[in-house]
């Protein structure tokens, strides 16, 4: 029963702070969600394809929360619980940091500021991070091959996200000052020397 509060809680911060952020930005004439918008090619389907796996992680983990799935060892679904919290933890300090530069998404559109301060002094990607863990932990504490398969796809598309689109699009919007950037601080966790 406590692995189920825990999980619930963490997708509930976790989630109700992505649609706040959403919806503060919308009232000051930001448009959040920019997934497969003016896109083409490989960079829409990427995108669209990060958004429905997004989706169906989503659900399967709630499925599985709320049918308590899973005969995991207690230990492991200790390390859930902690990789789950963690998860929302740095997700929110992430959305915090970027302030209104945040995206779903790229934009070519929008004007926006490199942030390279905060815990993206310590990873170039901390929301995807977020991301991660939140699936990853819920899977260790509801484990089930449905969210398992679910879970490796979702965590798959965003890495594509990263490497495929949001890289690329950094690497266009801000130059040298990325390169600099992606030299010093690791894609995920960890800065280099």
């Amino acid at each position: 029963m406590e692995f189920k509060l825990i999980s619930i809680a963490s997708i509930i911060a976790f989630y109700g702070c992505y649609f706040l952020k959403m919806f503060h930005q919308k009232r000051q004439g930001i448009q959040t969600d920019q997934i497969g918008k003016d896109k083409i090619g490989f960079v829409k389907f990427v995108e669209i394809t990060m958004k429905i796996a997004a989706i169906l992680v989503f659900i399967a983990g709630l499925v599985s929360i709320f049918l308590e799935t899973g005969n995991s060892l207690t230990a492991i679904r200790i390390i859930g619980a902690i990789t789950s919290v963690g998860g929302t933890v740095i997700f929110i300090v992430a959305l915090w940091t970027m302030r209104d530069s945040w995206r779903a998404g790229v934009s070519k559109t929008d004007k926006t500021e490199l942030i390279t301060n905060g815990i993206y002094h310590i990873s170039r990607n901390p929301a995807f991070l977020g991301f991660d863990l939140l699936y990853i932990g819920t899977l260790l504490m509801f484990f089930n091959w449905i969210l398992c398969f679910l879970t490796v796809f979702a965590v798959i598309m965003y890495h594509l996200q990263i490497v495929n689109v949001e890289e690329n699009f950094l690497l266009v919007a801000f130059g040298n000052e990325y390169l600099q950037y992606k030299k010093k601080v690791c894609r995920y966790i960890g800065r280099r020397k």
